[in-house]
């Protein structure tokens, strides 16, 4: 597999004018400062005693509506990269009623690096859905988003998104909101109404289709979760295949509510198309604008 030290680009775009596109240079080996806005979660969710690892978050961006408030989306990045990335992309999408949040990950020795340091959600042995799995790091970011949405009012529809590394959290974040628990059984204590992921992965899917069996409510959840995952052939750094085969994982395991997108030729990066199908995705599952 290809080195994530590779960067990719991110074209931002200008929704006022279709054809003014220009690049964002983001390097997979950076390392995020973490000044600013630190925000600190045991490495089991909700402050289980068995914690055995504290995680540092960073720099919280967060891209107000203009419009009426109606959701909000917590955007996490990929590996290596901060949220304020992310929030200049979609502080420009044609959504005005969706508030988004964009977390920065902590900066923690990354296996897939030899042990050197990078903001990651979790640490990541190889990008694949078949990986060891770090439950603990994964559910220190997941609690950490659902503390991001837990603040919001209640009439809000909330959801969870995000690139990479960032993706497969989101996906992460979607099992738990079906069992209603993280991985430690802690309860998970978020409603999901959408969830997005591009270019990633499913986390833990070795033990997914088994626990979905425990219960009709899980089921219930489970098949009417909206999740929308979108992925390039030309993906050199997360396979296509890692794609694909999750994607048919959550849906053989009953997620009935979920679209797998392919764009030809994408790579490890997002383009204005994919996008567009994210915004018009949105719309109409949230019914955004009384649409």
């Amino acid at each position: 597999m290809k080195s994530l030290f590779t960067f990719w680009f991110v074209q931002l775009w200008n929704p006022k004018s279709r054809n003014s596109l220009f690049s964002l240079q983001v390097g997979f080996f950076s390392i995020a400062h973490l000044s600013e806005s630190k925000m600190s979660v045991s490495g089991s969710a909700e402050g289980s005693q068995t914690s055995r690892r504290a995680f540092e978050f960073g720099r919280t961006h967060v891209v107000r509506p203009r419009g009426r408030h109606e959701a909000t989306i917590v955007w996490l990045h990929g590996l290596g990269d901060r949220g304020s990335s992310w929030s200049q992309l979609l502080e420009n999408l044609p959504l005005p009623n969706i508030k988004w949040i964009c977390p920065t990950a902590p900066t923690r020795p990354v296996s897939l690096f030899g042990g050197f340091p990078s903001t990651a959600w979790f640490d990541a042995e190889d990008i694949s859905e078949d990986a060891p799995d770090d439950v603990e790091g994964l559910d220190a970011s997941a609690a950490h988003v659902a503390n991001l949405l837990s603040t919001e009012p209640a009439d809000i529809k909330l959801g969870v998104g995000g690139f990479s590394m960032g993706a497969a959290t989101a996906l992460y974040s979607a099992t738990c909101h079906v069992f209603a628990r993280y991985g430690n059984r802690n309860p998970y204590p978020v409603n999901l109404s959408s969830v997005v992921g591009l270019s990633g992965w499913l986390p833990c899917s070795r033990i997914l289709r088994n626990q979905l069996k425990e219960s009709n409510e899980t089921s219930a959840r489970a098949a009417t979760l909206p999740i929308l995952l979108c992925h390039g052939p030309g993906d050199e750094v997360v396979a296509y295949k890692h794609g694909e085969k999750s994607a048919r994982i959550l849906s053989s395991a009953g997620f009935q509510n979920l679209t797998f997108r392919t764009y030809d030729g994408l790579g490890h990066y997002t383009i204005p198309e994919e996008m567009e199908d994210v915004c018009r995705w949105l719309t109409a599952r949230l019914r955004l604008g009384g649409s």
